[in-house]
């Protein structure tokens, strides 16, 4: 073995590759290879004319000592003879910052050579597991953007604690394809895991043979016979260690490549347009669009130096690919996706789950169940009936995430959009499949308990007495989805009530409090489960609960439940060392209560009558770890739609993403942007991208488009699939074969739909790339200020930041009126806009309005005056207005008085 080291790189090198790579000094002695794994490895894949494609690697050459090593001063170099047909020399060549590592291909044959396929397997130390220490931080994450010349791969710890190790081709070095865990290659010639590909035209029968799909295109290369001209290619890679991200931005750029930011981000509503920044030492010759005739793409000029902004719309519902030509034949691609409205979209999916996926059936037991639908071949499952799932995962049918969140999902979205037939279908969920059936009543052995998996007559009917029959109410992650059902039932009940509920509003608030108190008792009683120590999807409504609970005057309900919450809040800001864990050792799907945890710290630490017991030290630490692991496994250097803004698992944006974390996660971070930093500009455009990234798995279209990108026809629109498989080929976490696209099932995605309508804003932002610009609406500018028409799918949450404006403008209920603009004066000392009237009777709604500069304002409504405030430090004013069943739009205008 030798050792290579200098001030920054600490690497052993054995048998022509890198056995072990640490950074010099590190905060945490992290080894970023796996164990018993070799990187700089090549896998070649070759053919003469008219022959069968041979395949070699230079780790089968080195097991058999095929291999010839020479090391000089800070370079090693390793020579592979394959099969006397080709010559592979790779060479580490140690620098003062950076490590480079050179492939050449020579042809050793009197006869032309193509290359089809170079592969590199990447086998980093990612193998993340459960221990008593905590190593996640021993470990590293991947994040990888293969886009042509443009393409880059870089590791970082979960904790985001600099370095990150960034790897940039060369020039003339471009990565066109990608594949995980050695399906495309054999273990024996290439370490499993994930490889890309300088070349891969030897991948494309691989790739038919499973129905997949890709989207760059395959080349090859032919080398000359020896002696003659091009017998020989040559590529190479730079390794360098960054401190930020700011920094792998300015080595993209230093090195060569483009530097990219979007906005708002790369899935793309069709009633907004996206903007895109290129920062490139190169000249950009040429973009061009994959649907030029339904594409419109402008030049706004060279904002920065080196950086070109444009403009982009896109009438084209689905994937739509733009090509960039830069510099010396240099190439890339942005891949964006384009979708009906989100108000469309959030429409069609709750009237696609009543209409298509509830079971109207009294003989059967699971009658009322929502379940889920396979939009490739229209097969509604439900729990004897199980399509193409197999084995323990035949809970997705009726139980678990993904049968309990759908019509939470439905429950949600009709707060901001209410629907009688679809408040009808909840009701007939809650009382024919939840109550009594899934949930225990008061009546029974343990109140408000709900069954587990894979169903709840197989629990109930058991004749096992214990935890894993008949008292199987145990697992933690029910009980939040049927909290959020309850409560959200109560908001609809509270706010419409000209619309028809099968319970009082108290009924609804009664159960979820009761469901509640059973959640944070019945998985410790039960089986040592506590619920305090594990970041659950939708619990962040509990605070909600606790507050109506007191409005209701049921104090004794909201103490018990305030006292759990804040147990569990306590324990992760004051015991929780670090916040990854969930179901798996590394875990993203925390990262939305994680965020509400500290929030809600923040809150009480500004509450003189509090008890929490947290430091506003300990939060704020407990704030920024859980925002940069967060931030971890998030794609933000890697601009195609499927990957930025997404969430990530083990396997990086190698496989399932636009999960439903990438949503919830991102409404923590818009919660950031928004609240919590004095930074917020270059994050925002993450946040906003988050928050808009899974509704690109919609299946929803218009007659032309016949319904639908992913699976077209009319009885898919407004289907969803659960997840985006990046890979070409391969299997979903689901265990179905897969092409690139989205799943025909949707899972659990309603859990990130759900979070899509938290993240549901309008935010004025004035950005140091595109100016100002409106994330989620249209924006005009006028000679006084700016008009702003709210899009983004639920109008109640209006936001300023602009230079030190931070102000927040937040309805209680209601809407501001569709296609009508907010308008404010520069200064914010008049703001003016309609409000629409969403429940159709007469009532008062609830106007919050944070951060308005000193002094008197007047309210007037419909032209007459309606009273005045003072605002004094910035402090929050609430405002009630009445609306009235006979005007359902409404004009405010709010304003200084000079």
């Amino acid at each position: 073995m030798t050792t290579l080291a200098n001030n920054e790189f600490d690497l052993n090198i054995e048998n022509g590759a890198i056995v072990g790579l640490k950074r010099v000094n590190d905060a945490f002695d992290t080894e970023y290879i796996a164990p018993d794994s070799r990187l700089c490895d090549v896998v070649v894949n070759y053919r003469a004319a008219d022959s069968d494609w041979k395949t070699q690697s230079s780790l089968t050459l080195a097991n058999a000592g095929s291999v010839n090593i020479t090391t000089e001063g800070d370079t090693t170099t390793a020579s592979y003879n394959i099969d006397s047909d080709l010559t592979l020399t790779v060479t580490l060549d140690l620098q003062d910052d950076a490590l480079l590592w050179t492939i050449t291909l020579e042809n050793k044959t009197d006869t032309p050579l193509e290359i089809g396929d170079i592969a590199l397997p990447f086998p980093m130390n990612s193998d993340f597991v459960w221990d008593p220490d905590e190593t996640c931080n021993l470990r590293v994450f991947r994040h990888d953007f293969i886009s042509g010349h443009n393409s880059r791969i870089f590791w970082m710890r979960p904790n985001t604690v600099a370095p990150y190790l960034l790897m940039t081709p060369l020039p003339d070095t471009p990565l066109e394809y990608w594949h995980q865990e050695g399906e495309a290659i054999s273990d024996e010639l290439g370490q499993a895991g994930f490889h890309a590909y300088i070349h891969s035209a030897g991948a494309i029968d691989a790739i038919a043979e499973h129905k997949g799909s890709w989207r760059q295109p395959h080349t090859s290369r032919t080398l000359a016979p020896a002696g003659q001209p091009n017998d020989a290619c040559r590529y190479g890679f730079k390794f360098e260690w960054t401190q930020s991200y700011d920094e792998m931005r300015d080595a993209l750029y230093s090195n060569g490549l483009m530097d990219i930011n979007v906005v708002p981000g790369m899935t793309v509503p069709e009633d907004m347009f996206a903007m895109f920044s290129i920062r490139t030492k190169h000249k950009v010759n040429a973009i061009t669009a994959e649907h030029p005739d339904q594409t419109t793409l402008e030049y706004l000029g060279e904002k920065q130096e080196d950086t070109h902004v444009y403009r982009v719309a896109f009438k084209k519902l689905g994937e739509n690919l733009l090509s960039i030509d830069y510099g010396d034949g240099l190439h890339s691609v942005l891949e964006f996706f384009a979708t009906e409205t989100v108000e469309t979209m959030l429409n069609k999916r709750s009237a696609f789950l009543v209409n298509k996926c509830q079971h109207r059936d009294p003989a059967q037991w699971w009658n009322g169940l929502v379940s889920d639908f396979n939009m490739s071949n229209h097969a509604l499952l439900d729990p004897e009936h199980l399509d193409m799932i197999t084995g323990w995962r035949e809970y997705m049918a009726s139980c678990d995430d993904p049968g309990l969140g759908k019509v939470p999902f439905i429950a949600a979205k009709n707060v901001e959009q209410p629907v009688q037939a679809e408040i009808e279908a909840i009701d007939y969920y809650i009382h024919n499949f939840v109550w009594g059936g899934l949930q225990m009543t008061e009546e029974e052995p343990y109140p408000y308990g709900i069954y587990g998996i894979p169903n709840w007559k197989v629990n109930r009917e058991s004749e096992e007495e214990g935890d894993k029959g008949k008292l199987h109410v145990w697992r933690i992650y029910d009980y939040p989805h049927i909290i959020l059902l309850y409560f959200k039932m109560y908001e609809i009940a509270t706010l419409y009530p000209d619309m028809h509920t099968s319970m009082s509003a108290r009924e609804y608030l009664c159960r979820a409090a009761g469901t509640a108190k059973t959640f944070f008792k019945a998985g410790y009683e039960i089986r040592k489960w506590s619920a305090y120590k594990t970041g659950l999807y939708n619990e962040l409504i509990i605070p909600d609960v606790i507050t109506a609970l007191r409005t209701e005057e049921m104090t004794e309900d909201a103490d018990i439940i305030k006292e759990h919450w804040e147990n569990k809040v306590r324990f992760f800001i004051n015991e929780k060392s670090s916040p990854y864990g969930s179901e798996y050792p590394f875990d993203s799907t925390g990262f939305e209560s994680t965020h509400a945890f500290a929030k809600y710290a923040y809150e009480q630490l500004d509450n003189p009558d509090s008890s929490l017991g947290v430091t506003r030290e300990k939060t704020e630490q407990f704030m920024e770890l859980q925002t940069q692991t967060n931030l971890c496994c998030r794609g933000w250097l890697e601009p195609a739609y499927y990957l930025l803004g997404s969430d990530y698992r083990r396997t990086g944006g190698a496989s399932y993403t636009l999960s439903y974390m990438a949503q919830m996660g991102g409404w923590s971070l818009l919660d950031y942007v928004l609240y919590r930093t004095d930074a917020p500009l270059k994050l925002l455009r993450l946040a906003y991208a988050s928050s808009l990234s899974s509704w690109a798995l919609i299946n929803s279209g218009t007659p032309e488009s016949n319904y639908g990108y992913w699976f077209p026809g009319e009885e898919n629109d407004g289907g969803a699939g659960g997840g985006f498989e990046p890979a070409a080929y391969g299997t979903t976490w689901l265990e179905q074969p897969h092409g690139r696209g989205a799943w025909y099932y949707g899972c659990e995605i309603e859990l990130g739909f759900t979070g899509g309508i938290r993240c549901a804003r309008t935010i004025l932002a004035d950005d140091p790339l595109f100016g100002l610009f409106a994330f989620g609406g249209a924006l005009t500018e006028t000679d006084a200020g700016v008009e702003v028409i709210p899009r983004d799918g639920v109008s109640r949450l209006f936001h300023v930041i602009r230079g030190a404006q931070r102000f927040h403008m937040i309805l209680g209920r209601d809407r501001y009126a569709k296609e009508a603009p907010i308008a404010l004066n520069d200064d914010l000392s008049r703001i003016s806009f309609t409000l629409q009237n969403v429940a159709s009777s007469d009532h008062n709604t609830t106007l919050s309005l944070e951060g308005l500069p000193d002094g008197d304002y007047t309210l007037s409504v419909d032209g007459a005056a309606a009273g005045t405030c003072t605002v004094a430090k910035g402090r929050k004013h609430c405002i009630n207005i009445a609306m009235k069943k006979e005007s359902p739009a409404t004009a405010i205008v709010i304003a200084r008085a000079s």
